[in-house]
């Protein structure tokens, strides 16, 4: 859970995600439901994706298992904010980024290279933790290179004029990242291999495992430990994907978000009394959330100088 983010966004609709918020807003006619309605929280005033009783948490699909993963941090977010969550987990990862332009989520979970992607078009978001899932470890994760555990491949440039899986186009450890590795390695990752986009990290582990659909290819770390039947054939460490706020909240609302999840750890959750928080699953991809600022996130935006990725935008 690079609690996951990924095609120029105006040739990708956010179609799933934004009509299913609107769907879930008829369900309340008191309240304000449109996009970016106005409400109280805490007694300030701001705007909300649906209504002043609900924040609507966006998330990336990074796996089949993403909400599962994500329940214990959603209900903590509840009972930090002392209202209603809402979970939306976007069709693909440009769906996440159109939503968060269109001012549809007011928490969100990105990738780094969706968080940038959103920026670039627009998106009046600010980032304010990433999730760790190892004490003492610097918010991020691996990108991982590879291929079946049979296979001769054995570096980067073996990967030439094979059919390589990616995840999605604004994937950062599914196709930023890997984009950059295969351009250092001499290989122009639009022309020299053949594209697959797989559309999460464990469809893409598990293609390359069966060594058909996909000969090699990439996924983030959790994904390949997951899956069965594959070898790593190198890794890069990629900056944590940031957890978001909109702009457009109460201010009273936000610093009491930031305040009470910036430094979050899985053992406060657990005390708070959260289903879910001691399970395997959670403690696999999460131990805490520590703090992130826009800054961070300038490596993303340098890479997307030096592989003039599409889906960058403008």
């Amino acid at each position: 859970m690079k609690i996951s983010a990924r095609v120029v966004l105006g040739a990708v609709a956010a179609v799933a995600l934004l009509a299913g918020t609107a769907a879930c807003s008829s369900d309340d006619t008191d309240t304000p439901t449109a996009a970016g309605a106005s409400g109280t929280a805490g007694g300030a005033t701001g705007k909300f994706a649906k209504d002043a009783g609900t924040l609507v948490f966006g998330v990336v699909p990074d796996t089949a298992s993403t909400q599962q993963n994500y329940q214990p941090l959603q209900d903590y977010i509840a009972k930090v904010s002392g209202l209603k969550v809402e979970y939306r987990e976007s069709s693909d990862y440009a769906a996440l980024v159109e939503a968060a332009v269109s001012g549809k989520v007011d928490i969100a979970s990105f990738s780094g290279f969706t968080y940038v992607t959103a920026k670039n078009n627009g998106a009046k978001i600010t980032p304010f933790a990433s999730i760790i899932t190892k004490q003492g470890q610097e918010p991020g994760y691996y990108s991982e290179a590879i291929a079946p555990a049979n296979s001769s491949i054995s570096k980067i440039e073996d990967f030439k004029g094979k059919k390589v899986c990616f995840v999605s186009q604004t994937s950062t450890s599914g196709y930023l990242y890997p984009s950059y590795n295969l351009l250092k390695a001499g290989i122009d990752p639009t022309k020299d291999v053949t594209p697959v986009f797989a559309g999460k990290h464990d469809a893409s582990a598990l293609k390359v495992s069966q060594g058909k659909e996909c000969e090699a290819g990439f996924a983030e770390d959790v994904a390949v430990e997951a899956q069965s039947g594959l070898k790593t054939i190198a890794k890069t460490f990629v900056v944590g994907a940031p957890m978001t706020l909109a702009d457009a909240l109460p201010a009273d609302l936000k610093q009491k978000l930031i305040s009470g999840l910036q430094n979050v750890t899985i053992d406060q959750i657990k005390a708070a009394g959260i289903t879910g928080a001691d399970s395997d699953n959670f403690k696999k991809t999460f131990y805490a959330l520590a703090p992130v600022d826009d800054a961070k996130y300038d490596i993303i935006r340098d890479l997307c100088k030096q592989t003039k990725a599409a889906a960058c935008g403008k």
